[in-house]
């Protein structure tokens, strides 16, 4: 991972002794809401970025799209609306992420500069957050990776990771791909996906989990299951790895839902379910006890 000219990297005093939440997956397990209620909590900052796919745009292990032209991208976009783009920089969050997204293309400075450009405006935080899901597909070296470089803070690094049922979670992926493009029919494009290994990538919680066990130091991940998630003791558990209150919440309120609702077939039920079989097995292993009733295999 690159860093500066001279290979060091600038330490932020603004984010001294804070714990940095790094949310680093699975894909449709409602990280769109975890961030949201994240931003609720007393001494948490979250960016205004939901994903600033800093990491992955450097570890391009499945990628499917460059995030940096995806971040230009952005910025344009918010240089051309209406007004005064000088104006609407110093008082749009979003405007003001975009270009410290920018900025990372070419300083990793920019990175935590970017957070700690946060933290200025929020003197009482304790707790600042990226959650990116794509970072789950980075394997072993990403994270080993990642860590070495979240060294270079003085911040007290955790990760967490969300899982759903495994049929469940790539069937709302599928949906999501149609939502982005018409031209894909869930009922039919799920086939070609089951054989690219960028879309299953994002279904391999073996993968992951072992990688961030492998990586990170034991008790600095917590793994959660999305169909507790939205219960008041999984947040209470949340908040409690991060040292912060738990507020209470609407548990119906979805973010980033998928807007097309069409239902598995079951050909295709049967097929993803005999194609992630090991996913199930492992998780059923490695979380003896937790896995939630309802994930159906």
């Amino acid at each position: 991972m690159d860093t500066t000219r001279d290979g060091r990297l600038r330490r932020y005093g603004e984010l001294d002794g804070k714990t940095f939440l790094i949310g680093v997956g699975a894909a449709k397990c409602a990280t769109s809401w975890l961030w949201a209620y994240l931003a609720t909590l007393d001494g948490v900052v979250v960016s205004p970025l939901k994903e600033l796919h800093f990491f992955n745009a450097k570890v391009r292990r499945h990628a499917i799209e460059d995030m940096d032209t995806t971040a230009i991208r952005r910025l344009a976009f918010h240089i051309v609306q209406e007004g005064d783009a000088c104006a609407r920089l110093r008082t749009e969050p979003l405007f003001q992420a975009s270009v410290d997204r920018v900025a990372m293309m070419y300083d990793d400075n920019a990175y935590f500069g970017h957070f700690a450009r946060l933290c200025t405006g929020a003197p009482d935080a304790r707790v600042v957050c990226d959650i990116t899901p794509s970072y789950s597909l980075m394997g072993r070296e990403g994270f080993g990776a990642m860590r070495a470089f979240c060294a270079s803070q003085d911040v007290a690094v955790k990760l967490v990771y969300v899982m759903r049922d495994p049929v469940d979670r790539l069937w709302s992926h599928v949906r999501y791909y149609n939502h982005l493009d018409s031209r894909r029919n869930a009922e039919t494009s799920w086939r070609d996906l089951l054989d690219d290994p960028r879309f299953m990538g994002r279904s391999d919680y073996a993968d992951a989990v072992e990688a961030l066990d492998a990586t990170f130091a034991p008790g600095s991940v917590h793994y959660v299951f999305y169909e507790d998630l939205f219960t008041d003791a999984a947040l209470a558990d949340l908040c409690a790895f991060l040292d912060v209150e738990a507020r209470p919440t609407d548990m119906s309120a979805r973010r980033n839902e998928t807007e097309i609702r069409t239902p598995i077939p079951d050909e295709a039920r049967a097929l993803i379910a005999e194609r992630l079989a090991p996913q199930y097995d492992f998780c059923r292993r490695r979380f003896a006890g937790r896995v939630p009733e309802r994930w159906a295999l």
